[in-house]
């Protein structure tokens, strides 16, 4: 493992940024007892004495506070659309030649060619681009006719667009009429000029369905400020041909869908409840209040059936003989409560035997099959906005889930739960490359806490950083708090706070470089692991099990981990290699084990998508 220089660490010492706001001080008596004003707690966490300054000549005291904004959520601005510009396709040689001739049916397809220039398509950009370029080569045949009438790689094309359905895809986005041409119509001009028509529209919908399935119908970077990636581009300009010489075109439309293990997890399951439909029978289980061991509760008999239909056949068969023997009665015994821990432990959530609404609802299903469809369909999209392959190694944090997995050698090997953003400082959803774990780290206070949290207390109180042993710089110089004009601009004044048993950082911290100051790291707040709902930091993700997670990102052991902390320096280390890491958000998700997992939508995100869908089927389905 190779140390970084001091320079490299102190480039490092960076926290939650703007929207994500570092690491939720709740845990720290130093920060939190500021925010409320609890001079006296803070006195015991006296980490040097406050320097002796002269006071601070304050601009202006009666300024207003000001205050710095977490990212929004846009109305969704479909994908931009054209008409394809159909002057290309003129072949004056063909025109000529067959003008006012009577050809035979074997060469209406060079007739109809013609009649591309009056064809009339609007597509996204890249689809007009492609066309153009095909059908702007008089040398690639027509695709889909065969003399006067639509031939069978033109059905088959149209079969597989109609099961868009099947991958997470509005078919309707995809349909397409067959014009009702009669050939012994006595005006040939006007079926070659329906089918040309029905040509250009064909081709257009082939390769909007091929962009759509391989990065997705929505570009995520309009949904929000809280999406980062950089969208796929998807290489159109082959499709066409490819389709013409393929011996089954609807199975190589179909093979542009990914076929990642997750993706497929949730193909199946859709396929799955699509084919149950909605007459399953919904188990009910009505509790006020918290149900504990040793209460009596006339709803055990439904938690029972519940755990048999949605617990997993590993759990079922290891708690078959309780299952066997369980005869309806109502005493939430410990037989009863061990099944419930076990089923509670296999889906997250604190394996305590307390039934509370958190573990009703997963017993339940939680959805409706209409409501998991739904999450399907949007997980399905934004899988396509992740690569095909997520890579032998990676660390996959789902944020509904509010659990992090790291993944070797195609296998899960780690999982742990973790605390996210807060719905107000909210985690971002993007990818990176973990580079690099901290130890001991300083916490470098974002400009948001400053702002927003520091602020009221500095102006009324400057001394009060000094006191708690935060260290102050202005302009890289190291500075006493009181000495700060805090009614001024914060932009260049930073402020940390050292490695201790206080910070708020904990032990270490792993990092991945990003624009949004988003990485993992321990806290000193264990306590926020036991409970179900797990978003309440300000936007950086907290590890329940810090070492092992460094230990593995760095290929170590923990022990290993353990001597590095017991230095008590700062330092860093890198990783020997990068691999990616995958800041996610999924409210149905496949389990190591193939089995999908549904999740409560924490951030309200799931209908934003929603809404983008409609807005892009209604943007590609406006009249020309």
């Amino acid at each position: 493992m190779t140390l970084l220089s001091k320079g490299a660490v102190s480039a490092l010492a960076l926290s939650c940024g703007i929207a994500a706001m570092g690491a939720a001080p709740a845990h720290a008596y130093t920060l939190m007892d500021m925010i409320r004003g609890d001079r006296a707690r803070t006195q015991s966490t006296l980490i040097r004495p406050a320097p002796v300054a002269p006071p601070a000549t304050y601009a202006d005291p009666s300024a207003p506070l000001p205050k710095v904004s977490s990212p929004t959520y846009y109305t969704y601005k479909p994908d931009p659309m054209r008409f394809v510009d159909t002057s290309k396709f003129t072949d004056p040689v063909v025109t000529g030649a067959v003008a006012a001739v009577n050809v035979s049916a074997d060469a209406a397809p060079t007739v109809q060619r013609r009649f591309l220039i009056e064809a009339k398509v609007r597509a996204p950009v890249e689809v007009a681009k492609a066309l153009e370029a095909y059908y702007g080569d008089a040398k690639n045949p027509l695709l889909w006719l065969s003399g006067a009438d639509i031939n069978d790689r033109a059905k088959a094309a149209m079969a597989a667009l109609a099961d868009a359905g099947s991958v997470g895809l509005d078919p309707a986005d995809y349909a397409l009429e067959v014009p009702n041409v009669d050939p012994s119509n006595p005006d040939p001009s006007a079926r070659d000029r329906a089918l040309t028509q029905f040509e250009l529209a064909l081709s257009a919908k082939v390769l909007a369905y091929v962009q759509d399935t391989v990065r997705g119908r929505v570009d995520p970077n309009k949904l929000s400020g809280y999406h980062d990636f950089v969208r796929k581009t998807v290489n159109l300009t082959p499709v066409l041909k490819l389709a013409r010489m393929s011996p089954d075109v609807a199975a190589y439309i179909t093979s542009r869908t990914p076929d990642g293990p997750q993706f497929a997890a949730l193909k199946a399951e859709l396929a799955k409840l699509k084919g149950e439909g909605s007459a399953e029978a919904p188990i009910n289980i009505t509790l006020t209040g918290l149900l504990r061991p040793g209460d009596n509760s006339p709803e055990i008999p439904n938690i029972v059936k519940a755990i048999s239909k949605h617990g997993s056949a590993a759990l079922k068969a290891e708690n078959a003989a309780t299952l066997a023997a369980y005869t309806d009665g109502t005493d939430y015994s410990p037989e009863i409560v061990s099944l419930v821990e076990s089923f509670q432990k296999e889906r997250g959530l604190k394996p305590d035997g307390v039934i509370g609404q958190a573990t009703v609802r997963v017993m339940t299903g939680g959805d409706s099959n209409g409501a998991k469809i739904e999450k399907l369909v949007v997980a399905m999209e934004q899988a396509r906005w992740l690569p095909a392959d997520l890579g032998s190694r990676y660390v996959f944090i789902n944020q509904p889930a509010y659990m992090v997995y790291y993944h070797n050698d195609n296998k899960e090997q780690l999982s742990m739960r973790v605390v996210v953003g807060q719905p107000s400082h909210q985690t971002f959803f993007f990818q990176d490359q973990i580079q690099t774990v901290e130890f001991n780290p300083f916490w470098g206070v974002p400009q948001s806490i400053i702002i927003n949290e520091m602020l009221p207390k500095l102006r009324s109180d400057p001394n009060y950083l000094d006191r708690m042993g935060y260290e102050v710089a202005v302009g890289g110089r190291a500075v006493p708090s009181s000495s700060v004009d805090w009614y001024g601009s914060t932009s260049n004044i930073s402020v940390r706070q050292p490695p201790s048993g206080d910070n708020a950082l904990g032990e270490l911290k792993i990092l991945f470089p990003n624009a949004h100051a988003i990485y993992m790291h321990d806290t000193p707040s264990k306590s926020f692991f036991k409970r179900d709902m797990r978003a309440l930091s300000h936007g950086c993700v907290r590890l329940a099990d810090p070492r092992a997670m460094a230990a593995a990102v760095l290929n170590t052991s923990v022990e290993k981990i353990g001597q590095e902390i017991a230095t008590g320096k700062n330092h860093a280390v890198q990783v020997p290699q990068k691999f990616p890491i995958y800041i996610a958000y999924f409210t149905a998700w496949p389990d190591k084990n193939g089995v999908v997992q549904y999740f409560d939508d924490v951030y309200g995100r799931d209908a934003y998508v929603e809404k983008a869908f409609s807005a892009t089927s209604k943007a590609r389905g406006a009249q020309i």
